[in-house]
Formats: structure tokens, sequence, C-alpha cells
């Protein structure tokens, strides 16, 4: 598979819903965070938009979010999350598995996904997050195995104060199994708020120190470390 082609077409296709401001229905506003949907282009299901300022720099903020070695320590959704490859500087593949969540009506799923990080001008940085066949991490008989649909964040400067961040995030998460959509639908929005909460938290714990983060050569010192 041509991973770098992929992930070229899958920034795109964020910068798309970015830029596309009609037909969104409002699901969900809470502290702050704004969750919108309509209906995904590339399932049967829902493409979700989540909206949130972070106290935080770009350049720490998208490398904040690409550290899989941090995740399972600040996103309460997941329980695993490993690089299973390295493709280079600014991209490798993911392996995650979720927590159950809505109270156990929704079991653990895994994930293998491309992940990519591409800075833009203008201090933009995209982070796509997208699943792939990988045979080097088959589907285990012991979760369901999910898949994303062309997910992603964006991260820019807050144009009224640079030194926070606008996050924008692109969810279309394909669960899979035997869940009715009116289950996913009643409990996605709220766990997107979680999410972005998480963050700011996580952000608070694992405070980055200056001149480790996004480099703007269009490298990440978060990948070189593996």
């Amino acid at each position: 598979m041509d991973y770098k082609a992929l992930a070229q077409q899958t920034a795109q296709e964020i910068l798309g819903y970015y830029q596309d401001t009609s037909g969104w229905k409002l699901n969900k506003t809470s502290k702050k965070i704004t969750v919108a949907s309509k209906a995904s282009k590339k399932f049967h299901g829902n493409l979700y938009r989540v909206e949130g300022v972070i106290p935080e720099s770009t350049s720490k903020l998208s490398d904040f979010l690409c550290k899989p070695e941090n995740r399972v320590t600040w996103d309460k959704s997941l329980k695993v999350c490993n690089m299973v490859q390295k493709i280079d500087s600014d991209m490798f593949i993911c392996h995650t598995i979720t927590q159950s969540f809505a109270m156990g009506s929704i079991s653990p799923r895994d994930f293998i996904d491309l992940v990519y990080l591409k800075h833009y001008e203008g201090n933009m940085d995209v982070i796509i997050s997208t699943s792939v066949n990988f045979p080097g991490c088959p589907p285990s008989s012991s979760y369901i195995r999910g898949y994303n649909h062309c997910c992603g964040y964006i991260c820019s400067p807050l144009q009224e104060n640079p030194a926070h961040s606008k996050l924008v995030m692109f969810v279309q998460t394909e669960m899979r199994g035997k869940l009715a959509p009116s289950v996913i639908e009643a409990t996605m929005p709220s766990n997107l708020v979680s999410f972005i909460l998480n963050v700011k938290d996580g952000l608070k714990t694992h405070k980055i120190p200056s001149g480790s983060g996004y480099h703007h050569n269009g490298h990440s010192s978060f990948l070189n470390k593996k």
C-alpha cells in the first residue's frame, strides 16, 4: 500500500471538511466545546465535527496529540495505543484498543490506523488518522475490528490569542459488530466532549519542555525516538 499517497489524500479530505460550513447539525455544546454532525459519505453513519479552544501553542498541541506512548495516560477512551511501524519522521501505523463505553453496552474495539502529521502555512498543523489493512496486526477474536474513515485534527493559533490553539476534530468511526446506530449516535457527542476535556487535562499533566515540540522544517521530534 502507498501509505504516503493515502496520507496526503486524507489530509486534503480533512481540509475539505474544515472548509465545509454547510449542513452541519449541532448535537451538543458543553464547557465551550461544540459537537456537530452530518451524514458521512464514507459509510452509513455520521461525520462528527468537534471544536474547542486549548490553552497551549499549536506546535505543542500537535506534538502532544501525536505521541502514542503517552496516549493511554490521558485519553480515557483507550486502554492500548502502540506504534507498530514507523514509516518516516511524520508517519506511522498505530494499533489502539478502546475501553468499553455507554455503561458497557459498547464493547472494546481495536483499530489499525495510519497517522500522519503535516504542517501548513500560517502555523496550522493537520494530523490524520485513517484505518488501513496491516498484515502485521491481523484482527483478533478478542476484539471487534473497527474502522476509522478519514479522521483527523486541525490545530491552529487562536486568532485573538495566538498562545492558545483552536482544535477542530473530525471523526467518522465505523464501530462494526451488531450495534444499533441509535446507540452510537446517543453516546458519541458526550464522548467527543470528554475527549477534548481529556486533552486539556493531559496537557497540564504532561507539560512538553520548550524546544521538544514540532519542528517547522516538517519533522516532528516525537517520531525520531523510535
